[in-house]
């Protein structure tokens, strides 16, 4: 049995930790922490806090919308969005299958505001049929049927791997959502990604959108927070519903203060993010492996996401991964998301050339490893 080595005690041993779960791993800048510490403050309930009204402001310029508010999550950020849009009872949204208010916010569209969901398959590169959109807005329903109410989309997808939706198939969207009266919102979690990747402004991609938030704290490296963005009239009826599910924040301004450094400084660096996960995935890819797959030309931005065939347990994979033994080869520990036959690796600005480096021989050291169990597997005792 080998000797399995504690990776958090990793000044005593030796051992380096990648942590490529999430980009919500990333702490503040050194100029964030600054910031915080010097920031001019208030009452944001009372709209007397001047950092907070800064960056709603600096925000809702920078995504062409007319005003923002700042909010504690995006997941607080989508369900706002949701509540405002549909404001009758027996509403509907629409949204990809796999989008993340669909899978991973706890239902809060249903079990929170009350809205039903109708779903259309996504496809792998995060979009969804406009013919299939078309006949899921119930045109002219009685009153058997829910009330199509809001159009939902995801830029960048995170179950699709980071993938950037085209800017025709937002316009798409938008003309049939405008056809039949239907505002659409988009979870811009990973907006800022996007536009870098497509090298727009992020105003050009919410131009086709009602509604948008993004998040401060995955890659652009705030503690806390993110923004949501639309009409004065939306933001006035979201600031309503904020602080009626708690989100009334006191003085804000002392994370808000690092929104703003991550507005001027965090967005254009994104393109190091990106460079790193095209390392990792290409790395991957150059083994013509069988049994862990990569699409080079799906890695658009910061998420890698690895195939595995379906004899691999995607969540030994991860354990392996993370857990380092005293005969490893390399002794670094890679922190990963394992779900379903996949892999999920995350980059974000702490994990620098040095940090893939390890992480990506790391990986390929336990991919063979893998590879040689299922070529030579152990013979049965007789």
């Amino acid at each position: 049995m080998y000797e399995k080595i504690n990776v958090d005690l990793m000044n005593n041993t030796g051992i380096r930790v990648v942590d490529l779960r999430s980009d919500t791993l990333s702490k503040p800048t050194p100029e964030m922490r600054e910031a915080m510490y010097r920031a001019t403050v208030g009452d944001d309930v009372y709209g007397e806090d001047p950092t907070v009204a800064e960056l709603e402001k600096r925000a809702a310029e920078l995504l062409g919308k007319e005003e923002a508010v700042f909010v504690a999550s995006g997941t607080m950020a989508n369900l706002i969005a949701i509540m405002v849009h549909c404001n009758q009872r027996g509403s509907e949204i629409i949204s990809g299958d796999c989008g993340h208010t669909f899978k991973f916010e706890q239902g809060g569209t249903a079990q929170i505001a009350g809205v039903h969901t109708a779903v259309i398959k996504n496809n792998e590169d995060g979009t969804f049929s406009i013919d299939e959109l078309r006949k899921r807005i119930r045109k002219n329903p009685d009153f058997h049927e829910p009330i199509s109410s809001l159009i939902i989309v995801e830029n960048t997808h995170n179950i699709c791997g980071g993938k950037v939706l085209p800017l025709e198939w937002l316009e798409k969207v938008q003309a049939v959502a405008h056809e039949h009266n239907i505002p659409v919102h988009m979870d811009g979690a990973r907006m800022m990604n996007a536009a870098v990747y497509l090298n727009v402004p992020p105003s050009r991609l919410a131009k086709d959108v009602d509604s948008v938030c993004f998040c401060l704290s995955k890659g652009l490296g705030c503690p806390v927070g993110a923004i949501l963005a639309g009409t004065s009239g939306f933001i006035a009826n979201a600031r309503r519903v904020r602080k009626a599910i708690g989100g009334g924040w006191r003085q804000a301004g002392i994370i808000a203060a690092a929104g703003l450094v991550a507005l001027d400084k965090m967005i254009d660096r994104l393109r190091e993010d990106h460079d790193h996960a095209y390392q990792i995935a290409k790395d991957i890819s150059n083994l013509k492996s069988e049994l862990f797959r990569v699409n080079l030309d799906e890695v658009h931005t910061n998420i890698v996401i690895m195939h595995l065939d379906e004899r691999i347990n995607p969540k030994e994979v991860q354990a392996r991964l993370a857990t380092v033994y005293s005969t490893d080869p390399v002794k670094v520990s890679v922190r990963c998301s394992a779900r379903d036959d996949w892999i999920r690796f995350v980059t974000w600005w702490e994990i620098g050339d040095e940090e893939v480096d390890w992480a990506t021989r790391r990986i390929i050291s336990i991919l063979q490893e893998f590879e040689h169990k299922f070529k030579y597997p152990p013979r049965s005792k007789l």
